[in-house]
């Protein structure tokens, strides 16, 4: 069982994150801002796949007033992504953002990071301070002989420290690497001071395929240890795919219940039936039930029964037939071609 780390409670419009929270799951648009159609039918589908905070970048003034409309559209809590420009920022929290992403190093002058935390909080919205070790400052590379966790988690201090002399901590704190043990390290030394939810993620971690690895590693890493309240898989592709990994990460960790886990055997000689074809179905049809148990997709019927103990149901293939296995016993042979209909009447019938 992993033990939380403690973090302060905040409110990102009605999802509470740290303070022991279930840990959210949040991805970004990688839609244009300004076309609110398209953005929110792609926050639809991510609401639909399990997220529960959107980023959306606003490089524009028309960017940060779509923000209103998209927010009329979606049911989760909406973040504006600023660069640079300190007036997005207090734009996009007028027009309704939940919370604002800020580099506070980037934004100018200390007057105007005070423009930007005088208006959150007027309007009890929470800044993320978001450090990439892409951005490190030059004094803080100089003095550590270039990008290193120490540097990484010096500058975000530096960060929080300048909106808690504005008397603001109503914060929400991320660092990022794409050095994956970098990344882990920075979370352990941060973890040990910051009292502010931590949004965890391994930043430009790759495509679907390289992405998933790197970002699963460096993530359970840091998850393990009881870091993080808000994590987002960072994937080259269909943000909903980061979604679907978040969950099962999670899961997998014993962080978060519910949904249908499903486990599949690796194949070999005795697979008669096209089990990775057949694993892939599965997936798929479980997706959408609400349940929270464990399905097993074996290609054998000699082991199948003994390997699928562990799980709800399963099914194993034959040749010709399958068996349907419940608790880890079979309850019936049906033919290979029905072993997924089967499989969904007991899903569509299940009770223990």
């Amino acid at each position: 069982m992993i033990t939380r780390q403690d973090t302060k409670k905040i409110w990102i419009g009605n999802k509470a994150i740290g303070g022991g929270e279930p840990i959210a799951i949040q991805s970004m648009t990688n839609t244009d801002t300004r076309d609110v159609t398209a953005t929110v039918n792609q926050i639809h589908r991510l609401e639909k796949a399990g997220c529960e905070i959107i980023r959306c970048t606003v490089p524009d003034m028309e960017a940060a007033k779509a923000i209103q409309e998209i927010k009329k559209q979606i049911h989760i809590p909406i973040v504006a992504d600023i660069h640079f420009d300190y007036k997005m920022a207090i734009a996009a929290m007028e027009h309704g953002a939940d919370k604002i992403r800020i580099n506070p190093g980037n934004i100018g002058d200390a007057d105007k990071v005070k423009a930007v935390v005088n208006v959150a909080q007027e309007r009890n919205i929470p800044i993320r301070v978001g450090v990439n070790s892409g951005s490190l400052e030059k004094h803080l590379l100089e003095k550590y002989g270039g990008v290193t966790a120490q540097g990484i988690v010096e500058s975000a201090q530096d960060k929080v420290k300048m909106l808690e002399e504005f008397g603001f901590t109503n914060m929400v704190v991320s660092i990022k690497s794409s050095d994956v043990m970098m990344c882990v390290k920075a979370h352990e030394l941060l973890a040990q001071t910051c009292p502010y939810p931590l949004h965890v993620g391994i930043t430009e971690s790759g495509t679907l395929w390289s992405g998933n690895i790197k970002s699963s590693a460096g993530l359970a890493m840091i998850l393990s240890q009881g870091i993080g309240d808000t994590i987002r898989v960072s994937l080259t592709g269909d943000p909903v795919e980061e979604i679907k990994t978040a969950k099962l990460l999670l899961r997998t960790l014993k962080l978060r219940e519910g949904g249908i886990e499903v486990v599949s055997c690796p194949t070999c000689g005795r697979t008669k039936i096209d089990l990775i074809a057949l694993a892939r179905q599965v997936e798929t049809l479980v997706a959408d039930y609400p349940l929270s148990m464990k399905v097993a997709v074996m290609g054998c019927a000699v082991n199948g029964p003994g390997e699928a103990r562990e799980a709800d149901l399963g099914i194993a293939g034959g040749i010709g037939e399958g068996l349907l296995i419940k608790h880890g016993e079979v309850i019936r042979k049906v033919p290979e071609t029905e072993l997924l209909q089967a499989l969904k009447f007991e899903l569509d019938h299940w009770s223990e």
